[in-house]
């Protein structure tokens, strides 16, 4: 299975991105797609031995729009100047359309006003009420301005489909064609006892509405994906590298791994890489969203798009191009952002069947009024009003246009989240579990204490041997081994037949020695008596430490007491999850001494210690199945009154990474974590969480605003134009008013959306 994301083009409204998701899925061989008005993206996903991705987009193109594949694209810098002309040559376009058709409208209804008004108006020449010259002057902008929504409308009707296009083209084609019936054949409607007015001014002036909507709307637009442009801007031009011994200035395109890249004071970095030669403070903020400058030397990373403030320095490239810490942020939000999130699919539902609806309502409304009145004229102004008013674009708007703001601004603020369910389940959240090292503390354990039973004599000796077989492991607390070996000096020496057991220890030879090191449980199922140092270990243990033991040939030796100062920031973050309403639950595979210790220092009451890896993603499953009336979505397990995340950082944590409800990881972790996650935080700061959150919940209120005004709009609005207010009232709605409040519709949504770029994170109030 692949997937691919592809940029569309020429879909007009919500019914549109219905029937190009409806195509794509009919492509044998396609597995799923999602389609974002908003967005103005398709991403499908299908199997590559089956169909290709040119058939996919042949299908899109048979159904009346045009595809681009956004995989495609290489990340560099005049990938999104090429876009950005286009768009605004698009814009042009549009204006002109917009400003030719204000013009001839504003003069139509100057010269219509007689007939409006039924007084004769002195100061108006009679030859612009003349329903010849404004068949002449309306002509172009139906045809020319207007020209899109006919040709869309012919298209859907040819794939037997109905859009928003099909709505204009009916409500204005029929003013227009009833208006040059009383032009052509006046005597007629006269004979009939009717009044033969034309209604030029009411098909332009819709018209001119619509498009200077779509105007705005097309601003709007571009205003949602100003994250994405904003990080393609951060990055570097050109990179200054050392090649054969000499200094070259080269595109930031033309860096390869390994190169050696030169960084002066104030210049950005080009691209991601390990610190060789140098030291220097790094800003980071644009891509973590931390404040503070990070101080980086020899064998620290480094990410590209960031500043450099103080010193200079040389760096060895490791990730280039589309590998970059930020070419991948952009495309996990350019990802995001064409997503569909399951609040959508209510509108979807709804955009499905109501254009159909509409035009029924439109054809009743006529046949109501002629048989009624007996009056055409009349007939037509009503089921004009319907036809134009119903147009479901702020239904297709309101939801993608949210979801693109939103994560963008995560991304503003260090938060990557994948896909719009995410977002939307985040505002859902109830318990939170916290894994403890790296998460809420700071990754980085070191050794406090070693105590032996060989006398100090041996005590090196027995060091060596523990850090040389402990250099064979990745766990942070095998590093702080070795670590606190080299601070003392020591050698190591190579291991034979080492292994790791996951959660309980390592084992090795060195020298003929079977050396085993872990926890006081996986000892005594080997049968070590652990017993002689008891109350050393319990000691350690009750101030919060972790022990690993040490054993020899089947005989413990010695131990060490291992400690992880705690994140600065996992004390408040963890108090405003409280004060969020969030059950806080720490999940590790410390013992249950050591865990309580520091859950009490950070004011976590739910502890579950001493959980091997492997039990991690059935604990998480365990909480989550502790509610009643349950359901299942896309294989996840979703409980109606909690949601449970997890936050954690390591390989171990990715399969309850991967089983929670949302998974969130700390950046800062490994990239099998981040993969297995829905959220990740690039700074490592769990006060990001709390953001994350709260945006969430932001955004999920400004998409059932978007949708309460989309459905109320139309609910109140289609009765309105159908006339119901007459009988009351005696009034009816002009099509002319309907045109502008259709436009005004979408226009509002999107507002509405542009309004989360104001988010900022709240602090939590006691």
């Amino acid at each position: 299975m692949e997937t691919h994301n592809l940029k569309l083009r020429g879909m007009s409204c919500a019914s549109c991105a219905r029937s190009v998701e409806d195509a794509i899925r009919s492509v044998p061989g396609v597995q799923d797609c999602n389609v974002n008005f908003g967005a103005e993206q398709a991403m499908v996903e299908y199997d590559a031995k089956r169909v290709s991705l040119a058939q996919i987009q042949t299908a899109i193109a048979d159904a009346g729009y045009s595809s681009t594949s956004l995989q495609d694209q290489e990340f560099i810098t005049g990938e999104d100047d090429a876009e950005k002309t286009q768009r605004l040559r698009e814009f042009r376009h549009l204006r002109r359309k917009v400003i030719v058709a204000s013009i001839i409208s504003v003069i139509l209804i100057f010269g219509s006003l007689p007939m409006m008004t039924g007084l004769t108006v002195s100061f108006i020449p009679t030859w612009l009420h003349n329903s010849w010259f404004q068949f002449a002057l309306s002509t172009p902008v139906i045809f020319w301005c207007g020209a899109e929504f006919f040709i869309n409308a012919w298209k859907a009707l040819k794939r037997h489909t109905a859009t928003m296009d099909t709505l204009v083209a009916l409500g204005t084609g029929s003013a227009y064609l009833y208006s040059l019936v009383t032009t052509i054949f006046p005597g007629f409607f006269i004979a009939q006892g009717l009044s033969p007015d034309a209604y030029y001014e009411a098909a332009n002036v819709i018209i001119t509405l619509i498009l200077l909507g779509r105007l705005f709307e097309m601003r709007a637009r571009g205003q949602t994906s100003e994250a994405i442009r904003t990080l393609i801007g951060l990055q570097a031009r050109d990179a200054r590298i050392v090649r054969g011994g000499r200094e070259l200035e080269v595109p930031i395109q033309d860096v390869q791994i390994d190169d050696i890249v030169i960084v002066r004071p104030g210049e950005k970095i080009p691209v991601d890489g390990e610190v060789v030669s140098g030291t220097s403070t790094i800003d980071e903020s644009m891509v973590t969203g931390e404040s503070v400058p990070t101080k980086k030397q020899p064998g620290d990373e480094v990410i590209g798009a960031t500043i450099n403030k103080t010193g200079s320095f040389r760096f060895r490239a490791t990730r280039v191009g589309k590998d970059t810490v930020l070419a991948q942020i952009v495309k996990l939000v350019q990802q995001a952002q064409g997503s569909k999130a399951p609040i959508q699919r209510l509108a979807d539902q709804v955009t499905g069947w109501f254009v159909p609806i509409v035009i029924a309502i439109a054809i009743l409304t006529f046949i109501i009024w002629f048989n009624t009145t007996g009056n055409v004229t009349l007939a037509i102004i009503t089921t004009v009003g319907v036809l134009i008013i119903a147009c479901p674009c702020a239904l297709g708007l309101a939801t993608p246009t949210s979801v693109m703001v939103g994560t963008g601004k995560g991304a503003e603020n260090g938060i990557l989240i994948k896909g719009a369910e995410s977002l939307e389940l985040a505002h859902q959240i109830g318990t939170i579990v916290l894994d403890k090292t790296g998460t809420l503390t700071a990754g980085q354990p070191t050794v406090t204490d070693f105590i032996t039973t060989v006398g100090s004599a041996h005590e090196l000796q027995l060091l060596k041997l523990a850090a040389s077989v402990e250099r064979n492991s990745e766990h942070p607390l095998a590093e702080a081994v070795v670590r606190y070996a080299q601070t003392q000096g020591v050698s190591l020496e190579d291991v034979q037949d080492f292994e790791a057991v996951a959660g309980s220890g390592v084992q090795g030879r060195v020298a003929d020695h079977l050396i085993q090191i872990g926890t006081q449980r996986w000892l005594q199922e080997l049968n070590i008596d652990s017993r002689p140092m008891q109350a050393e270990k319990d000691r350690l243990e009750s101030v919060g430490k972790t022990v690993i033991l040490i054993a020899i040939a089947g005989k413990l030796q010695g131990l060490m007491g291992i400690s992880d100062a705690l994140k600065p920031s996992s004390v408040g973050a963890v108090r405003s999850l409280q004060r969020m309403g969030l059950e806080v639950i720490m999940l590790t595979g410390d013992n249950q001494q050591t865990a309580n210790s520091i859950a009490k220092e950070v004011g976590i009451q739910t502890v579950i210690a001493e959980v091997r890896p492997d039990q991690k993603a059935a604990v998480i499953q365990s909480i989550q199945s502790g509610s009643d009336n349950r359901s299942k979505s896309n294989g996840r397990r979703h409980s109606k009154t909690r949601i449970v995340a997890m936050v954690g950082d390591g390989i171990n944590d990715a399969p309850a990474l991967a089983q929670a409800d949302v998974g969130i990881a700390i950046g800062t972790g490994t990239d099998v974590a981040i993969a297995a996650s829905d959220i990740t935080l690039i700074s490592g700061d769990l006060q990001s969480i709390v953001t994350a959150i709260q945006l969430s919940r932001a955004t999920i209120r400004n998409i059932r605003q978007n949708l309460f005004f989309a459905f109320i709009y139309n609910t109140l609005g289609i009765p309105i134009a159908a006339g119901i207010l007459f009988p009351i009232f005696g009034w009816l709605l002009s099509p002319i008013i309907a045109g502008g409040a259709m436009a005004f519709s979408s226009v509002s949504v999107l507002t509405n959306a542009l309004r989360l770029r104001n988010f900022k994170p709240k602090a939590i109030a006691s």
